[in-house]
């Protein structure tokens, strides 16, 4: 039987890949191989090819060869895993009262998580200033080399030019319109910037953390109203500008008058946002003191069992219902997740809008659907970042990177 030897290279970019590099690396990667003997029967490759290049894997520090754990009789076997000194991946995101951000290694691991309280209206370069600032401090304390940043994913909350790396006519961001976040970042990292919408990387996390079905709708429900749809497990559907996901524009199935910020009247996101329903309420969205007060005292009213409070949540979840039956039409997903701040109060919000899609949308779409509550809660934005990072990390470019900065 003839071995293959794995001498074919792929071109990336400037740089080429030996192909065998890559199957090895991938088979890791994916947990599909975790010994040399394993990789020599699944990739068809010589082993003696194949020990070259986990020579080489583990001399770059991408890959470590340690004992296995597991109880085992005799020498225990030696396993293959991407090692935790391979690189850092830095997920930055972005809301309206304050950002998280958090560092992972390559295996997914997350090493800091932090929040940084600036407003988004503050604009975007003292946004970006106080996060890089803090990022910085957290590589200093957690020992990350900051020439090992291999991707910085920043989230935004309003549609995002993928390519170019820059919110696009967004609401309530002033200044951030079409400003460079992606090369404002990659000069203060030095490393490979993504910026997407945030509820794009929310799916992403609660596809591959919580590991939900696909497809997967995610809708955020806080200042506005956001939608994120992953069609696979590693695949996010952003639409021909960055605007896909924007629903809080739809325009409400009650007919409302209502004025959006985007001009419109009777916008879903300005009946049934968190903040419509904090306005509706009469309680402020925040204080100098405490920037979330209103989803903290929302909360209180809630677990109190005000019926004013609990009315308009309902209401809202109503309305925002109509809206995804419309998308579960569309899309047919297999998982809706609500998340923000309205759906961690009780269930009102989840069984609110439960309802409304089972009366309106068709038992044929319906019938394997299920509509929850993020699991992930605030995390799930981060969780999404890393998953992204990792992605991008051992894609045929990121090994290519990975191998020269190895060297």
């Amino acid at each position: 039987m003839h071995k293959d030897d794995g001498s074919a290279e792929v071109e990336v970019g400037s740089a080429s890949v030996p192909l065998a590099l890559r199957r090895v690396l991938g088979l890791v990667v994916s947990g599909q191989a975790t010994n040399r003997a394993e990789i020599a029967r699944r990739s068809g490759l010589a082993r003696s090819t194949v020990g070259q290049q986990v020579d080489h894997l583990v001399g770059t520090g991408i890959l470590e060869e340690v004992e296995s754990r597991r109880s085992v009789r005799g020498r225990p076997p030696r396993v293959l895993t991407i090692s935790p000194l391979a690189g850092t991946v830095i997920v930055v995101d972005v809301d309206t009262a304050e950002s998280q951000i958090a560092l992972a290694d390559l295996t997914r691991r997350v090493i800091a998580r932090e929040t940084v309280d600036v407003r988004i209206d503050a604009g975007p370069q003292v946004v970006l200033d106080a996060v890089t600032e803090q990022l910085h401090g957290l590589l200093e304390k957690h020992q990350r080399a900051p020439d090992r940043v291999r991707e910085v994913v920043v989230g935004l909350p309003g549609p995002v030019d993928f390519e170019q790396g820059c919110a696009v006519q967004p609401t309530g961001m002033p200044g951030w319109d079409g400003f460079p976040v992606a090369e404002y970042l990659r000069e203060r990292f030095h490393a490979p910037i993504v910026v997407d919408n945030d509820v794009n990387l929310m799916a992403l996390g609660e596809a591959a953390q919580a590991r939900l079905e696909t497809p997967l709708l995610c809708i955020k429900i806080s200042s506005g109203i956001g939608a994120g749809l992953i069609t696979t497990p590693d695949d996010v559907y952003r639409g021909a500008d960055g605007a896909a996901g924007d629903i809080g524009h739809i325009r409400a199935v009650s007919g409302s008058n209502v004025l959006c910020a985007c001009g419109n009247v009777g916008c879903v996101g300005a009946l049934a946002s968190h903040r419509a329903v904090l306005r509706g309420l009469g309680i402020a969205e925040s204080t100098a003191e405490d920037p979330l007060h209103g989803a903290r005292e929302l909360a209180r009213r809630i677990a109190a069992g005000d019926p004013t409070a609990l009315h308009a949540v309902r209401q809202a979840a109503t309305e925002i219902g109509e809206v995804v039956a419309m998308l579960v039409h569309m899309f047919n997903p297999r998982t809706v997740v609500l998340a923000g701040p309205l759906s961690e109060l009780r269930d009102d919000l989840v069984s609110a809008v439960r309802a409304a899609v089972y009366q309106r949308a068709l038992p044929l779409a319906t019938r394997k659907l299920t509509i929850t509550a993020s699991q992930l809660k605030g995390g799930a934005g981060l969780h999404g970042g890393i998953a992204l990072a990792s992605q991008d990390a051992f894609s045929p470019a990121g090994i290519a990177r990975l191998l020269h900065e190895g060297r």
